[in-house]
Parts: C-alpha cells; structure tokens; sequence
C-alpha cells in the first residue's frame, strides 16, 4: 500500500478513514489522501508490470525491486511527500516509474503559483490562498509554499510561457485587422503591443516589443518580428493606432503608402480636447462625435473643417491644429463604407486598450521592476490571461463587407468560385 508521510509514515487508508469522519472540516484532506492513494496503486500497478510479481522468475521481467525513496509532487500549490518503489534494470541503472513521472511532470505547484499571481494574489500571501483557514493539510506533510518558492516557479513558468507566445506562427491566421498601441509600463519603458482580428471576428494577440518611446524604430522592430512569424506584408489589411505618427510611418514603410490606417476617433477627440479650456470643451467633443457619425466620409470632413475654423477664429489655434493633423486618417472606416457596426468596433482602438487595461490589473501588485525581461515576462502573461476574456468583436457578421473593401479582387474571385 502507497504510504503518505508526515513526520511519520501515515497509512492513506486510516488517514482517509479519519478524514471522512470529519468531513466538513477536512474534506481537502480526504481528498489528498484519495489522490496519494490512486497513484500509489498506480505504482504498483507499474511495478509489477515491469519485475512482474513478487519473488517472480519469469523472463519477461525488464527489472527488479530496489526498496523505496520519498519524494515531493505538487499539491493544491504546494508540495506533498509520499512514498514511491524504487526500480533496478538488470543493467543496473535505475528504472523510471511512468505514473510518478507523469505525476511530477504536470508541475501543479508552478501552474498554481502562475494562476494565483494573474489573479493579484503576492507572494507574501500564496500559502494562505491556496489552503483553508483550518489548515487542513498538516504542515510537516505539505512545503513548498515559502514566498521565494512562489515566486521561483512563477519565474520559471511564465519565462517559458513567454518564449513560446512570442514565437508562435502567425501565418495560419487571416487577420483583416491589426490594432497597435503603447503600453507604459515605468518612466523610461514602454511596451508596443499588437493584436489582430481575424475573418471570423476572433481577436488573437500578435506580439509586442519594449523601447523608451513609441518611435518609428521600435514599432518597425515590432512590425518586423510580426512578419518573421508569417505575417504576409502583400495582404491588404486595416490598421488602428492611437495616432503616434511613428506608428503611421512604419506601417506605411512596410505595407505600402497606400495601406489604409484608422485613426483612433477617441484618441484624436482626447488630444484635441486637452488643447480647450474647460468651457468649450464638451461643444467641441458633441460636434466631432456628430462629425464621426456621419453616413460617408466626405460630410464627416466637411463637419470636421468647418469645427476647425470655429476653433481657429476663436483663438483655438492649438486645438484647430490638434484637429486637422491627421484628420483624413480619422475617416479610414467610412472610406470603406463598412456597415455602422463594424464601422464603430473599428474607428477606435478600444480592443487592445481594454486588453491594455487587464495588463494593468494584472500587474498591480509589482512594486519594483527589476528589468525589461520582467516586465516582458508579466505583460506576455497578462496577454494570455486578457485572452480568455475576449470575445468576438461587435459586428463581426459583417465581416464579409471589409473584405469585399480591402480586397476587392480577391472577393471576386471568391464570389466567381462559389458561382461556377
């Protein structure tokens, strides 16, 4: 029988047996017993498949018993020492234990270090998180726990987590879509960060890269790694930014002068508000939102230039500036004569500034950043958590009317297939 040890060896069995008496106070307990308890009979189980059984001759045998050892696997974020066979080949080399390696291999204890650290629990607080108040596992048979443990395995998991994201391969996605936005993360870094939506509507977060501001060669860095990964350059696409020129510039140095780029409406209606005083300021945002609601493109920028020269005649000469900079770049989306839906999902940059906000959440409870790779590690992280929230943008049935206006070849081919 599997042994689960404290500071003395405890039968899982009487130790299950004492648990369920009790039920309501130590049911995590019952549990762990459970737990310990079916891969001991897993062990055994592999055992006798490879020394056979007990005082066996056979000559199928690949090994034979060598005693027991004690080892830790990781339980409900913390570790457990049990009993385990130990195994010699006849070449007498020690035998690996299937089910005790795969039980080692999940790494419960990091995934719940990860897991708690998303979530904003500190590493101060990591055992009190993950165990009842009644401290239903003993303390001699559970460790692991300690702040630095925590920490290390969360170092360990989200490294790997991030090499693999920043990595992965993009050209199995048809992204229409791209958004690309700052996140500041200290005084003297910034991240760039991308996300892109796909023909279906689905949002995928794509890459991101540090650099002290959102210049032309960070972004171009960026842009780079995204097609290094499959990101096809020919493919027409819409792309949203906040209104950094750097980020207009790189687009256009890689995709071509005439890729079309929407401007944040939100963004450009921040920056020209920041220019008034107090008192004009909520005319001016009710005139441009009445601008951006406009059927087409060419009535918005009439509206818009009118409001212009209201500013300038009004001694508003930054915020007319502020206004007409960039101003075509606004109206990308009723070029494209999309439907109202889609039109407002993507005249901002709302997407990647609500996954910008999760990133914030997430790494709140960092006090001090140590380097660009910690940080990199936390918003890669954030990125993944922020993903299980997303969801299909608003209007995405729509989607079909963005592809018949960015690539209108290509649309007729298709209809011409789906025609013959």
């Amino acid at each position: 029988m599997n042994r689960l040890t404290t500071s003395t060896v405890v039968p899982t069995r009487a130790l299950k047996l004492e648990a369920l008496s009790n039920m309501s106070g130590s049911f995590e307990l019952f549990c762990l017993a459970s737990g310990m308890e079916a891969l001991g009979e897993m062990m055994d189980h592999d055992v006798r498949v490879i020394c056979g059984p007990r005082h066996a001759r056979g000559h199928d045998r690949r090994g034979h018993r060598w005693g027991k050892t004690r080892g830790k696997i990781g339980f409900h974020g913390g570790k457990v020492e049990i009993e385990r066979p130990r195994l010699r080949g006849f070449d007498g080399k020690e035998q690996a234990l299937p089910s005790w390696e795969a039980a080692v291999a999940e790494d419960w204890l990091g995934k719940w270090a990860m897991n708690q650290m998303l979530i904003n629990v500190s590493t101060r607080k990591f055992a009190r998180s993950v165990r009842l108040p009644e401290g239903d596992v003993p303390a001699p048979m559970g460790s692991g726990l300690s702040k630095s443990a925590a920490s290390r395995r969360f170092v360990a998991l989200s490294a790997a987590r991030m090499k693999e994201w920043v990595a992965s391969d993009l050209s199995g996605l048809d992204l229409l879509v791209i958004q690309i936005d700052g996140i500041h993360m200290d005084e003297d870094l910034i991240l760039v960060a991308a996300i892109g939506v796909d023909a279906k509507g689905d949002k995928h977060p794509l890459g991101l890269i540090e650099g002290a501001t959102e210049n032309a060669a960070t972004v171009q860095a960026l842009i780079n790694n995204l097609i290094e990964r499959g990101l096809d350059p020919a493919v027409p696409r819409l792309f949203i930014i906040d209104g950094a020129k750097a980020l207009s510039k790189a687009i256009r140095r890689t995709f071509g002068a005439a890729a079309a780029i929407q401007r944040c409406q939100v963004h450009k209606a921040r920056n020209v508000r920041d220019h008034l005083p107090e008192s004009r300021r909520a005319y001016v945002a009710r005139q441009m939102r009445d601008a951006y609601a406009s059927t087409t493109a060419a009535t918005a920028k009439k509206k818009l230039m009118q409001l212009a020269s209201w500013l300038a005649s009004n001694g508003e000469d930054s915020a007319a500036a502020s206004l007409r900079e960039g101003l075509d770049e606004t109206l990308t989306v009723l070029r494209l004569d999309l439907p109202p839906t889609l039109r407002r999902t993507f005249a901002t940059t709302n997407a990647i500034e609500n996954m910008n906000g999760s990133l914030r959440r997430i790494a709140r409870n960092v006090k001090r950043w140590k380097d660009e790779k910690m940080i990199r590690r936390w918003v890669a992280l954030g990125i993944a958590e922020a993903q299980r929230g997303f969801r299909r943008v608003k209007g995405h049935m729509n989607m079909p009317s963005l592809v018949a206006a960015l690539r209108p070849a290509a649309k007729a081919v298709a209809v011409a297939k789906k025609v013959a």
